[in-house]
């Protein structure tokens, strides 16, 4: 326990102490709310009944000083006109003293409230005389804007009795480090609480295949916008921590990392069959939805989370709203990258692997086939899988069919181009069948051809003898056609307009 009398005995801040007990943890003033007493933790406490007893105290103090040195108080007391002006030459004689006793007690205020709130702040003599507070754990922010208003409110209650601004410096002073400190607290706050946002994903997702995380992640953001507001509105005579400020929500590419990086969580191998398991074990979802509802969770971040968050730095005042979007989007933009790899890789390479096996099956032989009547099975399954991949990701988030749909298409296309250059010589009726499904394929998924594709699709044509009679390419025809009119149904999924293309 601090006593204050052992050092600070001659001094205004000793007859304070001996008016009102500063023990920790002692009830507060009656008025107060027993709740608010109950919830409060004991240094908020301590520094409202300090600064009150201070507030309510000094004044008196302060106004007997100032009657005492203007004459006025001997005027009160009728004092003869030799003796008022002895009197007067003797307060002005000691008007250093009385400005040390000021200053004590506004030293012994400050590192009181610094040994309860800011103990590392204090000089190792001076953190045992007015430390030695038992810290389970910190101030939340929320507590130290509270305090934060305790003490604007009474450096205001003195600054009215105009006091000397020299002598209100050091609460000054103060209030900066405790303004510094809850925007430090405050932020590391909201960073813990974005990287648990994975523990409450529960994969439900509305009509646009989007889960609760994105608007969970913006309104941590947001509400720790909104509590430092306060924090960082400088009052008169206070000193600016907008520098600061923007050196802490740099750190909001750290916070978009931590929060990306579970949503899935990247260090966990995707190919296991308890990827995500300890996130939500009784969901029925398969990894490949998830990574889906995932890359649904980073489009929407990219075109509204992080542009909405952006305004209300703006709104609010923050400098540095360009910086801090172009660092969150590169983060954000490099796991989706990541994310799309991995859910491209998960649907194409077995459709890609399928369709060396699937040519040669039986020993067919381009250089010894019989007349094509039709696309082979090894085309329509890999169509069919395909489709497959279409209707998984439509049912999460139709908006991502155009992206996954054109790079399943583009790997396809180069696997197909590159068994076609593969092989050293095509019969006529081999080439024909090789055109055919070729054809056949690039005719069907062409709502999603890219350039890329378009390329490989032109290479494997080229790849084969030129047809050198009417007569094939009319049997080309008829076969596409034949092709087209049995699998109408299955081929459905790639007749939608084209102008629902969607940049990729």
């Amino acid at each position: 326990m601090l006593d204050l009398d052992s050092d600070v005995r001659s001094s205004p801040i000793g007859h304070l102490s001996q008016t009102a007990s500063l023990k920790r943890g002692s009830s507060f003033q009656s008025g107060r709310d027993d709740a608010w007493r109950y919830k409060a933790p004991q240094q908020v406490v301590f520094v409202e009944k300090l600064t009150k007893l201070v507030v309510s105290q000094l004044p008196n103090f302060w106004k007997l000083w100032i009657s005492y040195v203007n004459g006025s108080l001997f005027s009160e007391t009728a004092e003869k006109s030799g003796q008022m002006e002895r009197s007067k030459k003797n307060a002005r004689q000691r008007q250093n003293d009385f400005k040390k006793m000021i200053q004590e007690v506004m030293h012994s205020l400050v590192k009181l409230i610094r040994g309860a709130l800011l103990p590392f702040s204090l000089r190792e003599g001076e953190s045992r005389q007015y430390g030695g507070w038992e810290m389970k754990s910190e101030l939340s922010g929320q507590w130290l804007t509270h305090v934060i208003q305790t003490v604007r409110l009474s450096s205001e209650s003195l600054t009215a009795l105009e006091i000397p601004n020299d002598m209100l410096q050091i609460i000054q002073d103060l209030i900066l480090d405790l303004r510094v400190r809850c925007i430090i607290v405050t932020l590391q706050h909201t960073a813990e609480d974005i990287k648990r946002l994975a523990e409450k994903e529960d994969w439900v997702v509305d009509n646009e295949g989007l889960t609760s995380l994105p608007s969970q992640f913006e309104q941590c953001i947001i509400h720790s916008l909104q509590s430092l507001k306060t924090v960082l509105d400088c009052k008169p005579g206070e000193a600016s921590v907008s520098f600061d400020l923007c050196f802490y929500f740099y750190n909001l590419k750290h916070y978009t990392t931590h929060f990306l990086n579970n949503i899935p969580s990247l260090s966990v191998d995707v190919s296991s069959p308890d990827l995500f398991g300890s996130i939500h074990e009784d969901s029925s979802l398969s990894s490949e939805q998830r990574l889906l509802i995932a890359l649904s969770n980073c489009r929407y971040l990219e075109r509204h989370t992080f542009l909405n968050i952006a305004e209300h730095f703006e709104k609010h005042g923050f400098q540095g709203v360009e910086k801090i979007t172009q660092v969150s989007m590169e983060s954000l933009k490099e796991l989706d990258q990541r994310l799309f790899e991995m859910y491209i890789e998960f649907k194409a390479d077995p459709i890609v692997g399928s369709l060396e096996p699937g040519i040669y099956a039986g020993y067919f032989d381009w250089k010894d086939c019989l007349v094509p009547a039709g696309v082979r099975n090894y085309l329509k399954e890999a169509l069919v899988n395909i489709i497959a991949v279409h209707a998984e990701v439509f049912t999460i988030s139709k908006d991502l069919v155009p992206r996954v749909m054109s790079r399943v298409v583009e790997a396809v296309s180069e696997e197909l181009s590159r068994l076609m250059q593969c092989v050293s010589s095509f019969s006529k009726n081999g080439a024909l069948q090789a055109r055919l499904e070729i054809c056949a394929l690039r005719d069907t998924v062409a709502i999603y051809l890219t350039p890329e594709s378009n390329s490989s699709f032109k290479q494997a044509l080229e790849a084969l003898p030129q047809l050198s009679s009417g007569t094939d390419k009319k049997l080309l025809e008829e076969l596409l056609n034949k092709f087209k009119s049995s699998m109408h149904l299955q081929l459905t999924c790639f007749q939608a307009s084209s102008s629902a293309m969607m940049k990729t």
